[in-house]
């Protein structure tokens, strides 16, 4: 009986550990070939935020949500120049301090992560079509 689980648990590991390998070699090759995976893609957030973690992040993180929570982020999009009067609007009516050289890093960001959403539109409608009759026996 020993034997038969000690054989069961050593076949449960020399699977794991191929398809651990087999993982691994795969990843390896996608990296080399330039290949990405679905995971991959998916933009990581911050769990206490929901932010976008990318470049600019902590900046933003900093700067923007000292005041206000990041929903406020999260509902907004906007170009880099709508972000900028956003900016601008918060400074003269709010008392938003100067962001000085960090203003950009932050207009990078927000304008990357939290632009325009890209809207699905219809295709062109159909022009008419000149009908003809069948001629019928």
């Amino acid at each position: 009986m020993q034997s038969i689980k000690a054989q069961t648990l050593f076949l449960i590991g020399i699977a794991g550990a191929f398809l651990m390998v087999t993982t691994m070699e795969f990843q390896r090759k996608a990296e080399r070939n330039g290949l990405t995976t679905v995971q991959d893609s998916i933009p990581k957030l911050d769990s206490t935020t929901g932010l976008k973690i990318a470049p600019g992040f902590d900046m933003v993180r900093a700067q923007c949500t000292a005041c206000h929570s990041s929903r406020l982020i999260l509902q907004y999009r906007a170009t880099r120049e709508g972000w900028k009067e956003r900016i601008r609007w918060m400074q003269q009516k709010q008392n938003l301090w100067d962001l000085g050289e960090n203003e950009p890093i932050i207009l990078d960001y927000l304008a990357k992560n939290y632009g325009p959403e890209k809207k699905e539109v219809r295709r062109e409608p159909l022009q008419p079509i000149e009908w003809y009759k069948l001629n019928s026996k």
